[in-house]
């Protein structure tokens, strides 16, 4: 008995040899061989995980090779700003607040042009306005006694602290300005806590400024100059590959529920990449407003109207998904009844598309595209007939005379619903057309010649 559980307990490994035998590996007996045989085990995993992490990071890099770019900039400026703190005369001048100008830069510099000009001015106007206020505070609480000087610069923390919190639910500071008042709180109590045991404030508020605006100029130089990436022209991007993924999920769920599909599951499901893009739009747009006049974007481009089209977009994106739901929907439509409809609701979907792919069109080009409002009356003509169909539908429920037979109403209904919601989805359509008009029309476009059609 012995024998058989020692037998049993324990783990035989076997082996092919050249010959074509086979080999049993006894594993190290006693605790030194198990302990071995754990340590191996940890080291082989580690490396796996470690093997995972690098190809994960090289995928990455190489589906979006500007992150690496990024990466480098943010590196370089972090080398550049550092020699105020490597090189001695450098050094001298600015002293210990050299070490700010790195802060600045770590703390500015962000993908885009627009997202690292707005952390920069913010920083810096912050920084001013915040060293000012000290320094003043500083020399009137100077001036008032030295039992009183604590209580005056505690008071004046107080105020402007709780002043700059309060402006931060400001949504116009909100959005544009509240890295900006965050830094002036973090400014104005440190410099009015440090000048109360500082003598030479104004050197020291002077330095500090002086070396922030290094690091900011920095930062904004680097990521103008080397492969830039505008936050507006990737909001521009982004709008115009949101029509090109409505147009091809109409398309898709329209096909499928008439048995007609032959798009991609992933192209049909593009609707959602738009009802989740709010967020990014309204950050580049924020970081859009901030970037000098660049490529086809001059100054003053009408940002505020790309989220108009954005949100145009996704009230036409709900009604996709409320149009996806039905093909998902355990009440299935007989084939018979479908094909009462099918040719008019195919026909209404593929136009409605071809009306959104018109408009990405006008966007990538950015200009004014002639066949737009053909398409747009061809909708229209499109919704007519389908209504006109619609109202044959209770003669389906009320059959002639002769026949006995009548559908029932629980079989009309889910077509009916999938007809009306493409019509809600034309009528959403013609919104979209609306604020790209709109915009075309404020961005100045300029007039396209109109394409002939292939034959």
């Amino acid at each position: 008995m012995a024998h058989q559980k020692e037998a049993t307990n324990r783990v035989e490994w076997k082996i092919r040899v050249a010959d074509g035998s086979s080999k049993d590996l006894v594993p190290e007996s006693g605790p030194a061989g198990r302990a071995w045989l754990g340590i191996q085990g940890l080291i082989a995993g580690l490396v796996l995980k470690v093997g995972r992490c690098f190809k994960k990071a090289w995928d990455l890099a190489v589906d979006d090779p500007r992150k690496v770019i990024h990466c480098l900039k943010v590196g370089t400026a972090l080398t550049v700003v550092s020699l105020f703190y490597y090189t001695r005369p450098l050094y001298e001048g600015l002293g210990r607040n050299a070490m700010w100008g790195v802060m600045t830069a770590v703390v500015v510099f962000e993908n885009t042009v627009g997202a690292t000009l707005s952390k920069s001015l913010n920083r810096a106007c912050g920084t001013l306005l915040a060293g000012s206020l000290a320094v003043g505070v500083h020399w009137i609480a100077s001036q008032s006694g030295e039992k009183l000087e604590p209580f005056v610069n505690g008071a004046s923390v107080f105020l402007l602290a709780s002043a700059a919190t309060f402006s931060r639910f400001i949504p116009t500071v909100r959005t544009r300005f509240d890295y900006g008042a965050l830094v002036f709180i973090l400014t104005f109590s440190l410099i009015s806590i440090s000048g109360y045991r500082v003598e030479k404030l104004l050197k020291m508020a002077h330095q500090r400024l002086s070396t922030i605006a290094i690091g900011g100029f920095m930062c904004i130089l680097i990521s103008i100059l080397v492969c830039p990436i505008w936050a507006g022209k990737e909001l521009h991007l982004l709008i115009t590959r949101n029509m090109d993924k409505l147009a091809y999920s109409l398309d898709g769920c329209v096909a499928e529920y008439f048995n007609n599909s032959g798009i991609p599951v992933e192209k049909s499901q593009g609707y959602k990449c738009v009802l989740n893009s709010k967020a990014a739009e309204e950050t580049m747009a924020n970081f859009a407003r901030w970037e000098p006049a660049h490529g086809h974007f001059k100054f003053k481009h009408p940002w505020r109207q790309y989220l108009k089209v954005g949100a145009s977009m996704r009230r036409c994106a709900y009604c996709i998904e409320a149009l996806n739901g039905c093909i998902n929907s355990e009440n299935q439509v007989p084939e018979s009844i479908k094909q009462h409809l099918s040719g008019n609701c195919l026909r209404l979907g593929s136009v409605s598309s071809s009306v959104i792919r018109e408009l990405a069109i006008t966007m990538r080009t950015m200009k004014k595209s002639p066949r737009t409002q053909n398409l747009l009356k061809e909708m229209k003509n499109s919704v007519q007939e389908l209504h006109n169909e619609l109202g044959s539908l209770p003669n389906l429920l009320l059959p002639p005379p002769s026949i006995e037979a009548t559908l029932p109403l629980e079989e009309v209904i889910p077509i009916a619903t999938v007809a009306s919601l493409l019509i809600e989805v034309a009528a959403r359509i013609e919104g979209i057309v609306s604020a790209t008009e709109e915009l075309a029309s404020l961005a100045k476009f300029k007039p396209a010649v109109e394409r002939i059609a292939p034959h």
